[in-house]
């Protein structure tokens, strides 16, 4: 027979899912973005201003070797000139003092005069492009003109220099070459014929051959053009400014900020540790996400959600009684322990209430049963009357068998009373109440809380307990293997992952199982902390308005004529209207 109540198992994500998903969670941090693209605004503001008044002029020049054949096409001017050493002397301090001097711009300007300036050299090309930024078209203009005449004027001196020195070299070795040749030449014409003379002539005609040779090396020299280069484009004021403009500069700022906004987003998000979407709670607790409860939009309601104003919240509720419901684990038993991770349990309380509506509302006998015994409120917070005795009270043997009343110090939770809970519409369910007691773990512990939660046994029955924080109190832990599952409630973005790992540990280990989680978004911290005020100090509260039935516990015992029946009219229970906003 195939069964028709276990949950199907969830489809795998596909990328697009899960991308929209990170996206979503990125924009969680929309303080982050906001932040970035308003830095990233003040600085295209910035830019923009301070490019406003800039003007950029350029002005190319081509370098070109001294050479005597410039038609010569062997001659290669990138071998014969260092372009890299060329583009670090027209930005020396040496060219900006020959166009301070032509400017006359005083030592105070030469700093910003030699800053203005910017020399590149385009690929594979000869051309040194002189850049120069000023605060007027027409002065960028003339400094790029002028620091190109500089540069110029500079390297023809440079050219000059070096010819004049091997001009120069070459003299001094062709005069004394020359005075000895003339002194041989003298000789000879003294000397008789023969052998001397032959000797003499013969040593005339090297030195004559050594004149030549630096006579000839001199002459290239002084026939080289010595041209250092020229002019292609000479700088012309520029029409606009150099900057981008502020609309511009505004985009631009927008881009980079929004990027820079969205990166620190991202950074935040991976460092983050509380659960980025509810697949990270699912996979912490290895458990699925049954709900999550929108936010109250009624400023705070009774702790019931039916009838109320918005009625989103009563559905969210059923949908998770519903699937609670069709779950394999849950259906056989029906027995569900709600917690909270830490802190506050105000919304695992009202989860526990309007689960119990939710399944009283399907025709089942629900027992809500609060096993918060540090600080219980439910009785003071919902519209309850005296109810049934409990079946655990009338089982043979049971607590105050064949025992005299005791007094009111000396009795132990749970201790018989019971109230009835008027759901609305939804119909009615069971309340045992928690109280104050001495020893918490062993109140919890007992057999009567054992057959108390034994209730949900019988056919058509489905208990429902709420415990303390499970990270906070060690309760909820005494109770795990008492019940079938357990349901975590939580606030995705106050709780972190390892704490949602650790629950599922901790239950496990103490042999209970996660049936699923309920998310809820954050209530607002000034109507939280006037909720929980409120629902601390109505706590204390209940034993002035019925000091009676404080005064008197119930106690039962079986086969007695006088045994004291709740409800019969000889106990009072005080009841209290929940206004909107008391929790």
């Amino acid at each position: 027979m195939i069964e028709t109540n276990r949950p199907a198992a969830a489809p795998a994500e596909d990328e697009p899912d899960l991308l929209r998903d990170q996206f979503r969670q990125l924009l969680r941090y929309r303080r982050l973005i906001g932040a970035g693209i308003g830095v990233g605004l003040l600085g295209g503001v910035y830019l923009g201003v301070s490019t406003a008044d800039t003007y950029v002029a350029t002005a190319d020049v081509v370098l070109r070797a001294p050479t005597d054949d410039p038609f010569n096409p062997s001659l290669a001017p990138d071998k014969a000139i260092n372009i890299g050493s060329e583009r670090q002397v027209a930005l020396s301090s040496s060219i900006a003092n020959e166009a301070a001097k032509k400017l006359g711009v005083g030592a105070s300007g030469f700093a910003a005069l030699r800053s203005g300036l910017q020399v590149t050299n385009p690929p594979q090309t000869m051309v040194l492009r002189f850049t120069y930024t000023a605060s007027s078209p027409q002065e960028a203009a003339k400094r790029a003109n002028v620091m190109t005449e500089a540069y110029l004027t500079k390297r023809q001196e440079a050219l000059d220099v070096t010819r004049d020195k091997m001009v120069k070299s070459y003299q001094e070795q062709r005069d004394p070459v020359a005075k000895q040749l003339d002194d041989l030449v003298k000789q000879v014409n003294t000397m008789p014929a023969g052998a001397a003379r032959d000797a003499a002539y013969a040593s005339k005609t090297d030195l004559q051959g050594k004149v030549n040779t630096l006579n000839s090396n001199i002459t290239k020299l002084e026939a080289l053009d010595m041209t250092p280069g020229r002019v292609t484009s000479a700088a012309t004021p520029p029409p606009g400014s150099d900057g981008p403009g502020i609309v511009m500069s505004l985009a631009l700022g927008a881009a980079v900020g929004l990027a820079l906004g969205l990166l620190a987003a991202w950074v935040r998000l991976v460092f983050d540790p509380a659960p980025r979407s509810e697949g990270d709670v699912a996979r912490a607790l290895r458990a699925p996400v049954l709900g999550y409860l929108p936010r109250d939009r009624t400023g705070g309601g009774p702790l019931l959600a039916a009838g109320e104003a918005d009625p989103k919240l009563a559905e969210e509720y059923r949908s998770v009684a519903f699937r609670l419901a069709y779950d394999a684990r849950f259906a056989d038993r029906r027995r569900l322990l709600v917690v909270a991770p830490r802190g506050s349990s105000e919304t695992a309380a009202a989860v526990a209430v309007n689960l119990a509506a939710s399944f009283a509302e399907t025709g089942k006998d629900v027992l809500l049963i609060e096993a918060d015994l540090r600080t219980p409120l439910l009785a003071s917070q919902l519209p309850t009357d005296a109810g049934g005795r409990p079946r655990w009270s009338q089982a043979a043997g049971g607590p105050g068998a064949g025992q005299p009343p005791a007094q009111h110090g000396d009795t132990e939770w749970p201790d018989g009373r019971q109230l009835v809970v008027d759901a609305g519409e939804s119909g009615a369910f069971d309340l045992i109440p928690g109280r104050p007691v001495r020893n918490v773990a062993r109140s919890l512990t007992s057999p009567r809380a054992t057959r108390l939660i034994s209730e949900a046994d019988s056919p058509n029955s489905t208990v429902v307990v709420l415990a303390p924080p499970v990270l906070s109190y060690a309760d909820a832990l005494a109770l795990v293997d008492r019940v079938d599952g357990v349901l975590v409630v939580c606030d995705p973005r106050a709780v972190h992952r390892s704490d949602l790992s650790r629950i599922r540990e901790l239950i496990s280990g103490a042999g209970g199982t996660v049936l699923g989680a309920v998310l809820h978004a954050p209530l607002p911290g000034e109507k939280r902390g006037r909720g929980k005020d409120r629902g601390r100090s109505a706590a204390p509260a209940e034993p002035v308005a019925a000091p009676a039935r404080q005064a008197q516990p119930l106690r039962y015992e079986v086969g007695e004529s006088e045994q004291h029946i709740p409800g019969d009219g000889t106990d009072t229970v005080a009841l209290r209207t929940v206004r909107p906003g008391r929790r």
